[in-house]
């Protein structure tokens, strides 16, 4: 019990301290975003919009990623904090995945004329976040609660094979979505700014994604203690009102 109680107070510390760090972070690439790095040339100040766009995909695929670690580790030792940190990152994941596919037709109103295209990179990414809306519905489509889980984690280990493909659609399919401007084999061809902002983007939304874990993990694990002690005591008393009846 102390391993618990010590285990969670240390992951509880860490949550503020990353907390911590993440505000000051998002306080530092606003400031870039609005008053360091230039206006685009060519997409005017909508441009603006690709340091959230770019690191909140990154950072869903990043969760997803960690998703199916987990899972997979998970159908192996059967641990239950891999299912609590593989269901805790799976809904950050979902999150960030909105705030892709919010901020990317945002963007491509302006740039394109149109809200939606239906090419390879938005189909895909739209696809990745239906898999794991259904990561959820598979969790409690079961009377088992175990089977779900492992049900689950099998969802979430082959729903992270869309994450490559997502990366690598704009260069194998004809598509309006803009090639990469920074991750490249060559190098960026961005100007300077725009590179330093949109790294600095990345470190952010890392930060921020951690922190937020740490936080839903916690949460997650107090919540699981707090349901297995209702039911230890939930069947105690059962147990205590039949032995009453037998008497």
């Amino acid at each position: 019990m102390n391993d618990v109680v010590e285990s969670q107070e240390s992951t509880r510390r860490w949550a503020v301290i990353l907390s911590a760090i993440s505000g000051l972070s998002v306080l530092a690439t606003f400031w870039l975003i609005f008053f360091y790095v230039p206006t685009e040339r060519e997409m005017g100040i909508v441009q603006r919009i690709y340091y959230v766009h770019v690191p909140s995909a990154w950072v869903a695929f990043l969760a997803f990623g960690i998703v199916a670690l987990c899972s997979l580790v998970y159908l192996w030792i059967r641990d239950d904090r891999l299912d609590a940190i593989a269901l805790s990152s799976a809904e950050l994941g979902l999150v960030f995945t909105t705030i892709v596919l919010i901020t990317g037709p945002l963007w491509g109103k302006i740039a394109w004329g149109v809200w939606w295209v239906w090419d390879a990179r938005l189909s895909l990414t739209l696809l990745l976040w239906f898999i794991y809306v259904g990561y959820f519905m598979l969790r409690g489509a079961t009377e088992n609660p175990e089977r779900g889980k492992r049900f689950a984690a099998i969802l979430g280990i082959v729903g992270a094979v869309d994450i490559p493909l997502i990366h690598v659609s704009v260069l194998w399919f004809r598509s309006q979505h803009p090639q990469p401007v920074v991750l490249r084999a060559e190098g960026p061809t961005a100007d300077p700014e725009i590179v330093k902002t949109l790294l600095f983007s990345f470190l952010t939304f890392t930060i921020v994604f951690f922190a937020l874990l740490l936080l839903r993990y916690g949460l997650e694990r107090l919540q699981r203690r707090v349901d297995a002690a209702t039911f230890r005591a939930a069947t105690r008393s059962s147990s205590i009102n039949s032995q009453g009846a037998v008497r």
